[in-house]
């Protein structure tokens, strides 16, 4: 992990690139929110990402959990355990994040769509990365309450169901920011296609929800999307959401 893999999108909120997915701080002062965790390979470089900005890892108030990939969960078990690190994530999700059942796409899916190109090399990094070792958060809870959340950068989250049952993305009112997650990303290592998009259709748990689940965020107020996978967008989240619909 270099400093250059930690970039700052907005005032306080800051994107890594983990090489084949994203997670987010927020800072407020010396505290901290983490937005998702990367792969479970990604944990020592999730770690890093905190040191480059100056803090430690105990500065971390909490683990916001879009949705319980794997790709999206990797460092939540290591931080509980070294830190005390809470994590949270929709009601609806956190069965799936004790793993009390699995929304993830199957070794079986990709086998079926290796065809499509990228498929096989995002597969094998994916592998390397910890992508189908055993990765759960026996420890998730659900948001404690309605509305914004008392964490830095004040995430106010926005349910959107399809990707998973219970995916949530996050809204960053005072920066007009909105954090997506998967329901809405900007590119892909399996897509040749850059700009908002919606990740292709195997990645999906109900892929009908997922489509209708793109109305709420169009009604967001804000600028700048935050995906999951894929580079920051700036411009009306509404536009964003016009175009991954085209």
């Amino acid at each position: 992990m270099n400093r250059s893999d930690v970039q700052q999108v907005a005032d306080g909120v800051f994107r890594v690139d983990g090489g084949i997915v994203n997670w987010y701080l927020l800072r407020d002062g010396r505290d901290l929110t983490l937005v998702d965790a990367g792969y479970p390979g990604n944990a020592g470089d999730v770690e890093s990402s905190i040191r480059l900005l100056g803090h430690d890892p105990g500065d971390v108030r909490a683990l916001l959990v879009t949705h319980a990939h794997a790709d999206h969960i990797g460092a939540a078990g290591p931080l509980h355990a070294r830190y005390g690190t809470p994590a949270f994530c929709s009601a609806a999700e956190v069965p799936h994040a004790r793993r009390e059942f699995l929304e993830q796409v199957t070794p079986v899916q990709v086998l079926a769509n290796a065809w499509r190109p990228g498929v096989l090399p995002w597969a094998v990094r994916a592998v390397r990365l910890g992508g189908t070792t055993a990765s759960a958060v026996p420890h998730a809870q659900p948001f404690p309450g309605p509305g914004p959340l008392d964490l830095p950068g004040g995430p106010v989250p926005v349910p959107t169901p399809g990707h998973t049952c219970g995916h949530s993305a996050f809204l960053l009112p005072a920066v007009g920011a909105v954090l997506t997650g998967d329901g809405l990303v900007t590119g892909h290592p399996t897509s040749r296609r850059r700009g908002p998009q919606l990740l292709p259709g195997f990645f999906d748990h109900d892929r009908t929800a997922t489509v209708a689940a793109l109305a709420p965020l169009a009604e967001l107020d804000a600028d700048l999307v935050l995906p999951g996978h894929g580079e920051p967008w700036r411009g009306p989240v509404a536009h964003a959401v016009a175009s991954a619909q085209a």
